[in-house]
């Protein structure tokens, strides 16, 4: 099959990322003899100027990382909690149980400590040898892609009612910006300029690379950046501290695996939707999908019901793990999967979400999403960037955070993260905002291994259909041999029975998003097993954009899928 992108091969080192100008980036680093978190970060701070509109510098960054030399496979959250003058009871209460727009979303920008702190232990390079192709790109310019276009006119009202915002992506007369218009972002650039010079003096006065690299992280937590954002909260009845600020630091962990189809699949911990992707699988795993054939009627059942349940468990069980107790080993159990998957009836679909599985002793109250099929709209936050070098080391990365839910900071260019929309404003639901409490987060990246054979990192932007996409992927690239382009480029499909995980967490009981081309039989088969069927134009934004690197460690040829759907490009050599 043709695909509509070239799969792009090399034998070195490899880069997808969300924009091409982002793989640009990391590439540059690993032609200057820098290692695949080098380029990680890189592309990742990247995306924060390419795609402003959808990540913050300031936002989220959750991580996977193998470090080949280690022969480990670790996780860095990168996701930071309410600030500890949050009040729940204001949501609770004066809220009528929402999180409304604005300042008081903001959780603790986590991406710079995350970046930084992987560049310390597990990079080579200096902060401004990393940031500097972000701060070119913001300073000088690039063009708006269509993709930003798109968002930027979807979410206008949202932008108009920040000046500081409407400021950097909006006309004078109100215009979203457009396709092919030039976007600069001085403030944010200039913030980013404010990090280096921090490094540079430090390592003139005699310090090293780590030396330098902290005083860039100090410049954002305890200096003048800090000092701006915490003013601007005071001023503005905001919740963040420099206390907040000063005293966080992403943990690094061990990250949470499966086995499946002769491979192990990693994810991140359940302060992210990540361990849904593993319940999926184990769901999946005793079922014989090929026999079914891609994307048949029968697969794309079994595949949605699946999710749908995987689903449950997630609105029941997760939450951030530092605050509540996770049954996480009892929900990736094989007897678990076993179970949820006697749930499935080939013949029929749940009309909604299914009940959560029971596991005595643990689960939050179980939230009851407002049911309004024409309410829901598909988030389009979050980007991706996985990268491979030479020796085999391996980043998977989701950086996020959208630039119309809250202030811009005047003078820094960026919102701090406005994460706390993935919260619940529930008391007693697993997810429920607290003082010191992680949202929970869908970006979600992920990371195949099978020593000796393969090894893929994926991932996606997309709210809740991050984990479907990745799946679909996964399956067409793993069971199907497809290669990653076209395995990235075939029809999917999307459920939207659960409650979506951004504000105000409605739903449509039932509803089946399908592309075009996964062709009109297919869909009326379907609909007689009770999908309520949303026909999508072929290639949509609404099933995720997910991006992944294949790399055949029996040949030594590295293969690079990136999802025409978005703006996602590979390149290798």
């Amino acid at each position: 099959m043709m695909t509509q992108q070239p799969m792009i091969t090399g034998r070195n080192h490899m880069v997808v990322a969300g924009h091409y100008l982002a793989t640009e980036a990391g590439m540059k680093m690993l032609e200057a003899g820098g290692n695949a978190i080098d380029a990680g970060v890189a592309a990742g701070i990247a995306l924060g100027i390419l795609q402003s509109d959808q990540v913050q510098f300031s936002g989220v960054a959750p991580m996977l990382i193998y470090l080949a030399e280690r022969d480990a496979v670790i996780s860095v959250a990168g996701l930071g909690p309410w600030p500890q003058a949050t009040d729940p009871n204001y949501f609770f209460e004066q809220c009528n149980g929402q999180i409304p727009l604005g300042l008081r979303r903001t959780v603790i920008p986590a991406a710079p400590d995350a970046w930084i702190r992987i560049l310390k232990q597990f990079g080579t390079m200096s902060f401004a040898e990393v940031a500097g192709p972000a701060i070119h790109w913001a300073r000088e310019g690039f063009t708006v892609h269509p993709i930003m276009a798109r968002f930027l006119s979807r979410y206008r009202d949202n932008y108009a009612k920040f000046p500081s915002n409407a400021a950097i992506w909006l006309h004078p007369d109100g215009r979203p910006r457009q396709e092919g218009d030039w976007l600069v972002q001085t403030d944010l650039a200039d913030a980013l300029s404010y990090m280096v010079a921090e490094e540079t003096a430090a390592r003139g006065k005699g310090g090293d690379r780590f030396a330098g690299l902290e005083a860039a992280r100090l410049a954002f937590y305890q200096g003048d950046i800090a000092r701006t954002i915490t003013d601007y909260h005071a001023a503005h009845d905001g919740w963040l501290t420099m206390a907040d600020l000063g005293n966080y630091h992403t943990p690094i962990e061990t990250p949470l695996a499966i086995p499946f189809a002769g491979a192990t699949v990693y994810s991140c911990r359940p302060w992210c939707q990540g361990p849904a992707l593993l319940q999926m699988l184990r769901i999946l795993e005793g079922i014989d999908l090929p026999a079914m054939g891609h994307n048949s009627a029968d697969y794309v059942h079994t595949l949605a019901e699946a999710i749908k349940l995987a689903f449950a468990d997630r609105e029941r069980y997760y939450g951030d793990p530092d605050v509540i107790d996770v049954p996480i080993e009892q929900l990736l159990s094989a007897e678990h999967g076993a179970q949820r998957r006697s749930m499935i009836d080939p013949k029929q679909a749940a009309p909604e979400l299914p009940d959560a599985g029971e596991i005595a002793g643990f689960g939050g109250v179980p939230f009851r999403p407002l049911n309004d099929p024409a309410a829901v709209e598909i988030a389009p936050d979050t980007s991706y960037v996985a990268s491979i070098d030479k020796a085999g080391n391996i980043c998977s990365i989701t950086p996020s955070d959208v630039s119309f839910e809250s202030p811009v900071i005047p003078g820094l260019g960026f919102c701090p993260s406005a994460r706390g929309a993935q919260s619940f404003a529930r008391a007693n639901h697993a997810a429920s905002i607290a003082p010191g409490k992680r949202p929970r987060l869908t970006p979600n990246p992920a990371l195949l291994m099978a020593p000796g054979r393969l090894a893929m990192p994926f991932g996606a932007p997309g709210g809740d259909t991050q984990p479907q996409g990745m799946l679909q992927v996964l399956l067409n690239h793993l069971l199907f041999d497809m290669n990653i382009q076209a395995a990235v480029e075939a029809p999917r499909f999307s459920t939207h029975s659960q409650p979506n995980s951004f504000e105000p967490h409605d739903a449509k009981p039932g509803r089946l998003a399908v592309e075009a081309s996964i062709g009109q039989e297919t869909g009326t088969e379907l609909a007689k097993r009770g999908h309520d069927i949303e026909w999508l134009p072929d290639r949509a934004d609404a099933v995720a954009g997910v991006c992944a690197i294949s790399a055949n460690l029996e040949t030594g040829l590295l293969s690079g899928g990136a999802d025409p759907r978005r703006s996602g490009r590979a390149m290798g050599w």
